[in-house]
């Protein structure tokens, strides 16, 4: 085991010793002798049964037959969540055949970032992952069921089910993914065609066209962004299947997967003598894991938040400087977009999950001694891949090494030393910023300051050529509490039209880039927030600003006895809190934490 891995894991529960004795205590407490059911009155039993089938009404009211909840955050609109349609129908089979029952508890809303990037309802799009985790408690709130199953795959959804399954962490769970959609357009030439229509060189029909040859049919978006890190990080921390976070929908294979996830969770219920409650999945080691491999694939900068949020759900406290001392270990191991030109099934099919995992394990750099949802102990059989061999799916040793080592690299033959993923900080506060798919020409900017309090006005000066030079964007007031952190991936082309002009040009916020945030510089989630009077809210058009993502500082040279006696600059993000649902949220942005300590104000965080 790397001396750093250790030193880090050690660090974490060192400091979680209290909190995740609590939890445990919590959830040792709700584990109870027999299926919960079993203690509900009849008429309690009564209702939650009323629509099954006699057969079923039978097996539920004896305490011998374990029953599955499905948690799903279906609709057809989402192309990542429309393959669940399919998915309770094979489930409820897939158990029923196992000696089990099976019931749909509760579907969870799923709002697609795609969709809303640079839109109103995009700040709504942090708290849903929230709004999920509650969702996902009502559903499993009956006290009906012995494991759960769940059915997610987009940006704030799979972490709101995992804080969620975390809440009810007596129970067994297995994490079912959906897939990523074929290949469509290369995702480089999808890029050319933002920047020339951001440069009004081409029109929107051009456009759209260009959009739908990439985005195409059901399925995960194939780029690398956040949805694609949560399949990703759920695989190494042992909530998914081997092998199975990246198989295409509508497929043989992955009806087999779904099938095979379902029986696999009757395994694992406190009736059975393997009681695996996902309490105990997910403890500080798997956290770190999750930690890792988001490294080492160069994965969204949102796990940045998101996995602290996870984490406190399972009464464990990591922290940005976690993520900096093992970025600096953890090399980069893949190139896929934004990192490179190769997509998710080009990574899938180098040996995907698999040869990353089975590298990781061989250089000390992932902890292999991890209870998983696999039906072997520890990381290693998650270097085995899924087949379909005369229709009976198995499983079977993976390549072990890069089918194609311009995707997937190795330890020995890194795309970079370290992860790229850096705490930034200085006397414009504490943030995060992702280097890994930035040139090394472009890591180091030192520009005057261009200020703005909004993503539209960023986009309208670049139209009436203001931004025509040297310059650090400094975009204000887009923290959780001013108007719930939307993600500002409305702004990539036109800095990279800048960039490929050959100006010297960065960004920072309070807010987020998307999880597919590329080739410019960035300082994001810089803390404190400019609501709660953080330091960017001081900074001024034309100060000179220097941002070193490489060493992770980022500085305004103003004297700073002037810059202390600055006035905050008055919120003008009230604009942004109604219409589309804003109005609803007034709770979530006045007691959301800082995105240091996850952007939430679930009840775990202090």
């Amino acid at each position: 085991m790397h001396q750093t891995l250790e030193k880090v894991t050690a660090d974490v529960v060192e400091r979680s010793r209290e909190s995740r004795a609590a939890y445990l205590a919590r959830i040792d407490a709700a584990v109870e002798n027999g299926p919960h059911r079993g203690k509900l009155a009849c008429g309690n039993l009564a209702h939650g049964f009323a629509a099954c089938s006699s057969e079923e009404k039978n097996d539920l009211a004896q305490t011998q037959k374990a029953n599955v909840g499905i948690i799903s955050a279906y609709n057809d609109m989402l192309s990542a969540h429309e393959p669940y349609k399919d998915f309770p129908a094979l489930i409820k089979q897939a158990v029923r055949e196992a000696g089990g029952v099976a019931q749909f508890a509760g579907a969870v809303p799923a709002m697609c970032d795609g969709v809303t990037q640079g839109q109103p309802g995009m700040e709504l799009s942090l708290f849903s992952r929230d709004v999920i985790a509650l969702s996902t408690a009502i559903g499993l709130s009956h006290n009906m069921f012995d494991a759960a199953l769940y059915l997610g795959v987009c940006d704030k959804i799979v972490p709101g089910l995992l804080i969620g399954a975390l809440t009810f962490g007596h129970l067994p769970a297995v994490f079912v993914p959906a897939g990523p959609m074929p290949s469509g357009l290369p995702n480089k030439e999808k890029v050319r065609i933002r920047q020339l229509y951001a440069e009004g060189k081409v029109g929107r029909q051009e456009l759209l066209e260009s959009e739908s040859q990439s985005y195409h049919s059901p399925g995960t978006c194939t780029f690398y962004g956040t949805a694609n890190s949560n399949q990703m990080m759920v695989e190494i921390m042992g909530l998914h299947l081997p092998g199975s976070s990246f198989v295409n929908p509508y497929t043989p294979l992955r009806d087999e997967l779904t099938k095979a996830a379902a029986k696999q969770v009757l395994k694992f219920t406190a009736l059975g003598d393997d009681f695996r409650p996902i309490a105990h999945v997910i403890d500080e080691k798997a956290i770190l894991n999750a930690l890792i491999g988001l490294l080492a694939t160069g994965g969204s900068t949102n796990h940045t938040i998101h996995l602290i949020a996870i984490a406190r759900a399972a009464g464990i406290i990591i922290n940005w400087d976690d993520f900096d001392r093992l970025s600096k270990v953890v090399p980069l191991l893949t190139k896929i977009y934004p990192n490179g030109s190769a997509d998710v099934n080009h990574f899938h099919a180098a040996g995907g999950m698999g040869v990353l995992i089975a590298e990781l394990l061989r250089s000390g750099l992932l902890h292999g001694d991890v209870l998983t949802i696999g039906d072997q102990r520890g990381m290693a059989q998650y270097s085995q891949e899924p087949k379909l061999n005369d229709g009976v799916l198995q499983w079977q040793e993976g390549p072990g090494t890069s089918q194609d080592e311009a995707v997937i690299g190795s330890v020995a033959k890194p795309f970079a030393a370290g992860g790229g993923l850096h705490v930034m900080h200085g006397n414009l506060g504490r943030g995060v910023s992702k280097i890994s798919a930035v040139a090394e020409q472009h890591q180091v900017v030192t520009a005057p300051a261009v200020v703005f309090d909004d993503q539209d006005e960023v986009v309208a000066a670049f139209k009436r050529g203001e931004l025509e030079k040297d310059c650090i964007v400094v975009l204000r007031f887009q923290g959780p509490k001013a108007n719930g952190m939307p993600e500002l991936h409305k702004l990539t082309p036109p800095l990279g039209v800048l960039q490929d002009r050959g100006f010297k040009v960065a960004l920072i916020t309070d807010g987020r880039m998307s999880g597919a945030s590329g080739k410019v510089p960035s300082a994001i989630h810089m803390c404190p927030e400019c609501l709660d009077g953080g330091p960017l809210a001081k900074v001024r058009d034309g100060d000179i600003i220097v941002m070193n993502t490489q060493t992770g500082e980022v500085n305004v040279q103003v004297d700073q006895a002037e810059f202390d006696a600055r006035e905050v600059v008055a919120n003008r993000a009230k604009d942004h809190h109604y219409g589309m649902g804003r109005e609803l949220f007034g709770a979530f942005r006045a007691y959301a934490s800082s995105a240091e300590s996850g952007a939430t104000n679930l009840f775990f965080v202090d």
